[in-house]
């Protein structure tokens, strides 16, 4: 009994001896190690490529590494629970997009929650969508193609990649607000449904600009309309949504850091002060804006109360479109 108090006793003595930083994580001494980023989806997507934009400047920034891991499945439920379930000590990060307010809905994943498992560190942006057709399709505008799915309703057919991804979430959005129905074709392999919208397989593709810019410019594909309050800088002759008179204003994909739920309040700041820094760098803002992406940046709050938002819209468009999983 005498050498287990004199042990407690010491080690008593010896947590107060050592300095609280070296104790718990602070902004001060932290990272000294290399920092894990979780990208819920496969390696060079829109939301890879940006998630390696900002992880980059940040290795830079902080002189350690900032490394992406991609782990795919389950429409970004598997990548996010993992992150979720890390231990709160500021290595492991989550670059989110809007499938963590989407499949709250769609595919609930009984081992995470978006809102009570995570803190919000920082609305990164969001990313233009474009919607394609293939070279042939008679359609030149988006009121012709309209005209053509209403008289025949069901019978054009959309790709994705996946049910909860971006694209199929527009799409599902795109027909609520202009009562076309069209038939949902998920992709696994995001190179075949490029092929096939190519060669007039699939009629129409509401997607991320970043990613089709090429095909578009080239001529493989027509693009009738972009989302957001502006056009493209990229496709200046291609109007956007609200032009044309369809309230498809704001994008549908949305990027955001986050930290598993009790991430000290310190790593949170630093981590949100230095990705703000990021996304004002000339650099990172030019090639951004090829790519198509609009970055926000803000408070922690600002990505808190987008989250719980999103939930709550994608709720209810999932409920008119029978998605919703109960």
């Amino acid at each position: 009994m005498e050498l287990i108090g004199r042990a407690a006793l010491a080690g008593a003595i010896l947590a107060l001896t050592v300095p609280a930083s070296a104790q718990t994580p602070t902004s001060a001494n932290w990272p000294d190690k290399p920092v894990r980023v979780i990208v819920a989806f496969g390696a060079g997507g829109t939301l890879d490529t940006l998630a390696r934009i900002v992880s980059q400047k940040l290795s830079e920034m902080w002189g350690q590494q900032v490394l992406v891991e991609n782990r795919a499945g389950a429409g970004g439920n598997i990548g996010a629970a993992q992150a979720a379930q890390a231990a709160p000590d500021g290595y492991t990060l989550h670059f989110g997009a809007q499938t963590l307010a989407v499949n709250v809905t769609i595919q609930p994943h009984k081992g995470f929650d978006p809102v009570r498992d995570f803190e919000p560190v920082v609305f990164v942006g969001t990313a233009q969508d474009v919607l394609m057709v293939p070279p042939q399709f008679p359609a030149k505008t988006v009121q012709e193609l309209i005209d053509i799915a209403k008289k025949q309703p069901g019978e054009l057919n959309y790709a994705s990649a996946g049910p909860g991804s971006s694209g199929h979430l527009a799409t599902v959005l795109f027909s609520e607000l202009t009562g076309v129905k069209l038939q949902h074709v998920p992709y696994n392999s995001l190179s075949q449904g490029v092929m096939d919208i190519m060669s007039g397989r699939i009629s129409v593709w509401i997607v991320t600009l970043g990613g089709h810019l090429g095909n578009i410019t080239s001529g493989k594909v027509r693009a009738l309309a972009v989302s957001g309050a502006s056009r493209a800088q990229q496709l200046p002759d291609i109007p956007n949504f609200k032009e044309i008179g369809v309230p498809f204003v704001a994008e549908t994909s949305w990027y955001g850091i986050l930290a598993p739920k009790g991430t000290p309040p310190a790593i949170v700041e630093k981590v949100n002060r230095d990705v703000n820094a990021v996304l004002a760098l000339p650099d990172v803002k030019a090639r951004g804006a090829t790519l198509g992406y609009r970055f926000v940046g803000g408070p922690p709050e600002r990505l808190g109360a987008l989250l719980k938002n999103e939930i709550v819209k994608w709720a209810e468009i999932a409920d008119k479109a029978s998605l919703a999983k109960r």
